[in-house]
């Protein structure tokens, strides 16, 4: 829908973007009027992410991301841009203008109300005689009433369409169900089944309290053990966390991060209410950094097998990007949290937490565990992939602690093992140093739209570049002489954001990322912010915007008639005649 630009304003002004986007990014290093901190939205251990409070816009110089303060809502909480306007209302206290009208976002209450529904559903099967089965494997794994009633358990009934009528009884359709993942399409592609049968649920809940998707575990033989929610319009599995609901509520300072819901449950109801776990898939990048909005220290709790120990070192390389302390339970006498817990007791638990090894630690031990030192050859495979380690920690105490550390396991000389560090880590700042010059340089930037496509134009591009850059820094400007229509642009994405300009200040509009949300692209909405960052001086903004369609005029030209020198002059004449274009 179209907001009101004046609710829009004041909601704006009532949500100062650095307050905002400080409740999920560190922001610290200033330069100028600028504050920068990680990029939430890509890995990094460079600051990039930059706010303008003055502009009241971010933009990321690292992945291209920007806008406003409702762009970065809507990007953080996966939200559309009428949903992302309505989380800011309620934050700010402000009454929404009207009901939404926008397609896509009835669609979404429409798939998180029918998840509520199949719920409450599976909730109330749990306590049916048909949920005998659920309960009795609950008491086998010591899953209490009280903890089921908190995590919202409940139990699938082993048939083909108890869910399907239940919720047709409710006035779903089987699209919305199949829709929300709830039910499957028969092989022969006429009618459905339900999608989770003779398993105990654990319904998926955001942040924000919304039953997105279900994991279901099988209760009898079969596979697979644990089966998700597909993806859906409410349901990505790589962007959320199974209990953060509940963690991000804890008081104990970290996060424990496990493999497993039942893990998850078990420490929970053990008084650890700060575990969390992925949803069926490896540590995701964009898991981390939702981690990372609600802590600075994560303790890694996976299987105490080989696949569980590869999944943490993975999960190290990814956390340690987002400047989070790191610490990894060392599990003796049982496979998981869940059967440690019950085998050896809460307090047994709480004390392997407080010994929990840090990431460093962990990984030298790893790393020594894969070679015999008692022989020469094995001896230096230890020191090359142990310097390589060290050399990689950020602190230089911390490098000469680890150093020392390293020498003495392998029996030489502390400087020898020291020296080889301080070489390793030379290098590899200075391919850093090679890779961020790269990311951050602005040439390839001034001719691809954000998304890496090229223009098919690049001076042209440039051109209508600078036409936009001028009217967002100038508005005035587009009553003081005639513009070139958007047929005119030879990139579509630039000739979108300039019809939309244009339209906004032709009714005496801003034209900013908060008034063009809700009518540009989220892409779009970035490279506008990024035209907005290039520096232009405003005293020269009439001869910039002069110089700019001249360009244009003279790109069209030549692509019109590349072969005619003659008539390329001719019309070049013509141009520098014509009223309101001036000489380059």
């Amino acid at each position: 829908m179209a907001f009101p630009d004046s609710f829009l304003n004041e909601l704006t002004a009532r949500s100062d973007i650095t307050e905002v986007v400080s409740s999920y990014v560190r922001l610290s290093k200033k330069s100028g009027a600028n504050l920068f901190g990680l990029c939430p939205f890509h890995s990094e251990k460079t600051p990039s992410f930059s706010v303008s409070p003055d502009k009241q816009i971010y933009y990321c110089f690292g992945c291209g991301k920007g806008g406003g303060v409702i762009n970065f809502i809507m990007e953080i909480e996966n939200l559309s841009y009428p949903e992302a306007v309505a989380f800011l209302a309620k934050r700010a206290g402000m009454r929404m203008p009207e009901e939404s009208n926008d397609p896509e976002s009835r669609k979404r209450a429409r798939l998180l109300e029918l998840n509520r529904d199949a719920a409450r559903f599976f909730y109330e099967q749990l306590s049916s005689p048909g949920g005998q089965r659920a309960r009795a494997y609950m008491n086998e794994r010591r899953i209490g009433s009280a903890t089921a009633k908190n995590f919202g358990l409940g139990f699938a009934p082993d048939s083909w369409d108890s869910l399907e009528k239940a919720m047709h009884a409710k006035g779903y359709t089987e699209q919305e169900l199949f829709e929300a993942g709830l039910v499957r399409r028969g092989k022969s592609g006429a009618g459905y089944y339900d999608t989770f049968r003779d398993r105990l649920m654990f319904p998926v809940i955001d942040v924000r309290g919304n039953v997105i998707g279900f994991s279901g575990r099988i209760l009898g033989d079969g596979e697979p053990k644990y089966m998700n929610s597909p993806e859906t319009l409410v349901f990505n599995k790589s962007r959320n966390l199974f209990a953060l609901n509940l963690a991000k509520k804890s008081k104990s300072g970290y996060i424990i991060l496990a493999e497993g819901n039942i893990d998850v449950v078990s420490m929970h109801q053990a008084g650890f209410d700060s575990a969390v776990a992925s949803l069926g898939t490896s540590l995701t990048p964009e898991q981390a950094r939702l981690l990372s909005r609600f802590t600075r220290q994560v303790i890694i709790a996976y299987d105490n097998d080989g696949a569980g120990k590869k999944a943490a070192q993975r999960a190290i390389g990814i956390l340690e990007k987002l400047d989070l302390k790191v610490k990894v339970l060392a599990m003796t006498g049982a496979k998981d949290p869940d059967e440690y817990i019950r085998t050896k007791g809460a307090d047994a638990f709480r004390r392997l937490l407080e010994g929990s090894e840090d990431q460093v630690d962990y990984r030298l031990r790893s790393v020594l565990d894969q070679f015999d030192l008692s022989e020469d050859a094995q001896k230096v495979e230890f020191l090359n992939a142990a310097t390589d380690l060290v050399a990689r920690l950020p602190g230089t105490a911390e490098r000469e602690v680890y150093a020392m550390r390293v020498a003495a396991l392998a029996g030489i000389q502390t400087e020898a093992v020291a020296s080889e560090v301080r070489q390793r880590r030379k290098r590899l700042l200075q391919r850093t140093s090679r890779d961020e010059e790269r990311q951050l340089t602005r040439a390839d930037r001034l001719v691809e739209p954000v998304g890496g496509r090229r223009y098919e134009d690049p001076a042209s591009a440039r051109a209508e570049e600078g036409i936009l850059r001028v009217l967002l820094l100038d508005p005035a400007l587009q009553r003081a002489r005639e513009l070139p229509p958007p047929e005119d642009f030879t990139a579509p994405e630039l000739a979108h954001i300039y019809a939309a300009v244009l339209d906004k200040l032709r009714q005496g509009s801003e034209a900013s990322p908060t008034t063009l949300g809700d009518t540009l692209s989220r892409d779009e909405i970035s490279l506008l912010v990024r035209l907005q960052n290039e520096p232009l001086a405003a005293a020269n903004s009439e001869q910039a915007l002069n110089d700019c369609i001249h360009k244009l005029y003279e790109c069209r030209e030549l692509r019109q008639n590349p072969q005619s020198p003659e008539d390329w002059a001719a019309y070049t004449r013509m141009l520098r005649e014509r009223k309101g274009y001036q000489e380059t």
